[in-house]
């Protein structure tokens, strides 16, 4: 057994089984045995590539968006330019760059990332050495003023808690102990109120998963953008409303059990954007409608920078070129699987390369 299962078979033992986002909060966040306290598990040697890992297209493209939203939003001289989750930091330095092009804007950012892991602040503040860079614990520890901010990959690596309908109650998904090993269950069935509008699109045998964090950490995201200006993309795989057992751990690149070994594994969950939509739209701002990774990529020019680039490349380093062109685009890949989310101001123009909004889509930002 792993330290970290070690700790939950004794704390089963004492108190009984424990919920699913306990469980995963503790293996990605414990102090001393958490995924990320111990590791750097971003590329080939890693666990896992993201977007911004693959080319630095990918931040270019977001940077420009964000710049766009920026000058129509009058350019404020003081600006948050924030990231969630922020990785190797290669996706804020991405942006960085790109924004140099628009002037005044790399000079009125200030750059804060929100960040958990001490260990992963050390490869940021290495990759982002030269910029002036501020780390948080939380969002609420962001400072008041117009935010532009990007959470790429962040909301998927939140606790969730799944729940199997049972007639017209739920039974919640647990984690206990058998043989000396952990293993998933059910708790007893019971209603639950938080679910209720959920009877009506599912039947006995279904899951449904919600993420506790997300109405809070959207809230005070759009409250700000509310308030003061600015626009928060989102980017993760997921869909619109949750449904099924999304829940799934990787390993070298390769899915493994989640209960086998805590701590040495990433966890994560499909993002169901509908929740995000909702709080945003409650606390004051405008939505997008879910709009896939690779359209919006398109819309906001990655072809032609593909072939600029393109042009000083032969060999082998063109064909991962164009690889990772179509790995981020195509919708076979990450151009579907992935979806994207823009939250602004009511007064502001949209977010350039995001669809609008429909009564559709549940996204009315009237």
């Amino acid at each position: 057994m792993t330290p970290l299962a070690e700790i939950f078979a004794r704390r089963i033992a004492l108190e009984g089984p424990i919920r699913l986002d306990a469980y995963m909060a503790e293996c990605l966040l414990h102090p001393a045995h958490g995924y990320y306290a111990t590791r750097d598990p971003f590329g080939r040697a890693g666990d896992f590539i993201t977007a911004p890992e693959i080319s630095q297209m990918f931040g270019e493209m977001l940077g420009l968006c964000l710049a766009q939203a920026w000058l129509d939003q009058g350019a404020p001289a003081r600006f948050v330019l924030a990231e969630l989750g922020p990785g190797r930091g290669t996706l804020m330095a991405d942006m960085l760059r790109a924004m140099r092009a628009v002037p005044g804007m790399a000079t009125a950012a200030e750059v804060h990332l929100v960040e958990a892991s001490a260990s992963l602040r050390e490869v940021q503040r290495a990759r982002l050495a030269g910029h002036a860079v501020q780390w948080h614990d939380s969002v609420a520890d962001l400072p008041e003023a117009p935010l532009f901010l990007v959470a790429n990959e962040f909301f998927d690596a939140l606790p969730v808690r799944a729940f199997e309908r049972r007639g017209g109650a739920w039974a919640e998904r647990q984690v206990g102990l058998a043989d000396g090993r952990l293993v998933p269950g059910l708790a007893p069935p019971a209603a639950l109120a938080l679910l209720d509008d959920r009877l009506a699109d599912t039947q006995d045998g279904d899951i449904v998963e919600i993420c506790p964090a997300v109405p809070a950490i959207v809230t005070e995201i759009a409250g700000r953008i509310a308030r003061q200006g600015g626009a928060a993309l989102v980017i993760d795989y997921g869909n619109w409303r949750s449904l099924g057992d999304t829940f799934q751990a990787l390993r070298a690149h390769a899915p493994c059990d989640p209960f086998e070994a805590p701590g040495e594994a990433d966890l994560t969950a499909h993002v169901d954007f509908e929740p995000i939509a909702r709080a945003a739209r409650a606390a004051g701002v405008a939505v997008s409608a879910m709009t896939p990774q690779g359209v919006l990529l398109e819309r906001l020019g990655i072809t032609a920078r593909a072939e600029r680039l393109a042009q000083a490349l032969t060999g082998e380093a063109l064909d991962a070129h164009v690889a990772a062109h179509r790995r981020l685009t195509h919708p076979a890949e990450m151009g579907h699987l992935f979806q994207t989310l823009a939250l602004y101001p009511k007064a502001a123009p949209r977010p350039p390369g995001f669809d609008a909004a429909t009564a559709e889509n549940d996204a009315d930002n009237s």
